[in-house]
């Protein structure tokens, strides 16, 4: 049974307004931790699929339940919602959508959230966090804005053929900082628009890539199917990759 006290917690809806996204607007949903003090300032971790997170990754509980019985410090999660029909467009690097997203977030998110909310404000402390193409798209924010984003949450990533050549063409990698996981029973899942692929070595490769550029890889192989069953016993390691106790 879930501990009440992971349930007491404050989660606020937000609209940003956007000059680069076809609906004008995007919606958030912004975990606040416990104790949340606007004279302090907090880690954040950015969520692609937002309402995922929240809603089978259960990032808030698992989050609340860090802060206190573990001891991390507290952290504030922003969960970014996408809209399905046009998630592959926005998220895939060869998406029509893509650029357009990369800038909302870069441009119009980032400076919206750091204005309301308690957040610090370095590379260092900002965490992107994404499930297959949403790791993907994480990772291209951070390679398209170094200046901005030096973190990775990556589960599952969908790092295909058009994002490994991202990869590969970048010179230097030293700033970045990834944490990979993969599911041992991925190694033939059908995707809903690319047909079937075999993401264990999608993320090997895409592993050998990074080290050669000398980023900065922590990578797991576990057993697990493409599915929020996998990822949200996950969270909890993920976290803490990035977020350490006080």
């Amino acid at each position: 049974m879930t501990d009440s006290r992971y349930l007491k917690r404050t989660i606020v809806k937000e609209t940003v307004p956007s000059r680069h996204l076809p609906a004008g607007e995007r919606q958030l949903r912004i975990f606040l931790p416990p104790g949340y003090n606007e004279v302090l300032s907090y880690p954040v971790v950015y969520c692609q699929d937002g309402e995922d997170f929240f809603n089978f990754g259960r990032i808030a509980t698992t989050a609340t339940r860090l802060i206190l019985d573990e001891g991390l410090e507290p952290f504030i999660i922003v969960g970014v919602e996408v809209d399905k029909k046009v998630r592959t467009e926005e998220y895939a690097a060869d998406g029509s959508l893509h650029a357009g997203y990369l800038q909302f977030f870069a441009e119009e998110l980032i400076p919206y959230v750091e204005e309301k909310y308690a957040v610090r404000r370095t590379p260092e402390e900002r965490i992107l966090a994404g499930d297959s193409l949403g790791a993907t798209v994480s990772l291209h924010l951070a390679l398209s804005y170094p200046s901005l984003f030096t973190q990775v949450m990556s589960l599952s990533g969908a790092f295909f053929a058009e994002s490994q050549n991202i990869v590969a063409n970048q010179l230097d990698l030293r700033w970045l900082n990834i944490y990979m996981i993969v599911g041992l029973q991925e190694d033939a899942y059908e995707t809903t628009d690319r047909g079937v692929f075999n993401f264990v070595e999608l993320n090997r490769h895409t592993r050998a890539l990074l080290e050669h550029k000398q980023a900065t890889v922590f990578y797991e192989e576990k057993d697990g199917k493409h599915q929020w069953g996998f990822w949200q016993k996950e969270l909890d390691q993920a976290i803490g990759y990035f977020i350490k106790p006080e």
